[in-house]
């Protein structure tokens, strides 16, 4: 299976029907308007992106500028890693049992003693504001859930990479000491 053909496919699949709409505007210039109107999914509009070489494997510009205009900073990082790495991480590139398990231990601790700086930490380990941003919007006025699903998308994008040793680094560096320390017991 063609890498670059499995990343337009997830593109695709986590797009809203508003993003489309809104790529499938961006795309008048450059697609006719009768075919735009035919298409349903992110899936179509890529295939006929890559059909009139607009997009390749060696050719993300455009894309990177779509993804940026509708604000899916997430995808242009997947796909900044996909150009840098030449593939994007499996969703299967989990961590081991024995760190997963650390893992866990060290939210759960994480989740009880920060408070409303989180979003600090968030950024510290790298996770974008618009993830962030879409976070508390999905769980308004709950600081736990919004600490909770940010750490959980953390995981997720660094993968095996996820180390607890990450997250205690993290926490020294936005000066909290006392919570770092609780998670290293």
């Amino acid at each position: 299976m063609d890498p670059f053909l499995a990343l337009l496919h997830s593109f695709s699949s986590s797009l809203s029907d508003g993003e489309l709409a809104s790529l499938k505007f961006l795309c008048r210039g450059r697609i006719g308007k009768l075919q735009l109107e035919s298409v349903q999914s992110g899936a179509e509009l890529f295939t006929i992106l890559l059909e009139q070489q607009l997009i390749a494997r060696d050719k993300v510009s455009f894309l990177e500028a779509l993804l940026e205009s509708v604000k899916r900073e997430d995808l242009v990082s997947q796909l900044k890693q996909f150009v840098e790495e030449g593939e994007v991480k499996a969703p299967d590139d989990q961590p081991d049992v024995h760190e997963k398990r650390l893992q866990k231990a060290a939210i759960e601790v994480i989740c009880e003693n920060v408070g409303r700086d989180w979003k600090m930490l968030i950024r510290k380990l790298g996770v974008s504001e618009v993830k962030m941003d879409r976070i508390v919007a999905a769980n308004p006025l709950n600081l736990h859930e919004q600490l909770t699903q940010s750490l959980r998308e953390w995981q997720k994008w660094k993968g095996k990479d996820a180390k607890v040793t990450d997250l205690i680094k993290a926490l020294r560096g936005c000066n909290m000491n006392l919570v770092a320390d609780k998670v290293e017991e």
